[in-house]
């Protein structure tokens, strides 16, 4: 199953700090965007919070320039100075790029447990969830489908606006045989320019087909 993930680093109360695609599914990982580290959320007052952004801030220093180890220990430490979502969901990042999917997915369900309403940990959690050893498509869809349920203003950006969004809801709603509700995704996001859909609709379209044409045969013997 192949697919377009969507794996953000983020500074404290920040969108989105870079994007990367891991090799599993679409080629190496590239990183894409940044942003600061200093919000109006930031506390100017409360020395461990500024300690944790510091360390937040070096730890993505640390991610730009490729080395994941030392970004990671880095988010560790921001977590133990003070726990917040932005360096769980950071640290969770790098547990991805070193295909440590377990460690990964506990730190994005804790960052969860801090910010509910994050859309990007939900879909970072399912893609984690789908290429994990032991994948689990049912919670993967969980979380993708989570991100519609809580955030219908989000969800009408992202999905279909985002294809990253789509391919991904698309395939693991085909991985769990949801073949109807697969191709409506796959189209959004071939809408949207991700070429890769066109093959998967090709595929689905097949399959839609075949499942009816094993009914209609069944229903001629009966």
């Amino acid at each position: 199953m192949h697919s377009i993930l969507r794996i953000l680093a983020r500074t404290h109360a920040s969108r989105s700090l870079l994007r990367s695609r891991p090799s599993s599914f679409l080629g190496p990982a590239t990183l894409r965007r940044y942003a600061t580290s200093t919000t109006p959320h930031s506390s100017a007052v409360d020395p461990g919070e500024q300690e944790a952004l510091k360390c937040l801030e070096q730890g993505t220093l640390l991610l730009e320039a490729g080395d994941v180890n030392g970004a990671k220990d880095m988010y560790k430490r921001s977590v133990e100075i003070h726990r917040n979502a932005s360096a769980l969901y950071n640290l969770g990042v790098t547990f991805y790029h070193l295909k440590d999917f377990d460690q990964a997915i506990a730190a994005w369900k804790e960052s969860i447990e801090l910010q509910p309403s994050s859309p990007d940990a939900h879909t970072n959690l399912a893609s984690a969830y789908i290429i994990s050893p032991l994948p689990r498509p049912d919670l993967a869809l969980h979380h993708l489908q989570h991100v519609h349920t809580l955030h219908p203003p989000i969800a009408a950006k992202l999905a279909p606006k985002d294809p990253e969004i789509a391919f991904n809801l698309a395939a693991v709603l085909e991985a769990t045989g949801r073949l109807e509700e697969a191709l409506e995704q796959y189209k959004r996001s071939e809408a949207y320019g991700v070429d890769r859909a066109t093959a998967h609709i090709r595929n689905v379209s097949a399959k839609i087909l075949s499942k009816r044409a094993q009914e209609n045969s069944g229903d001629k013997k009966d």
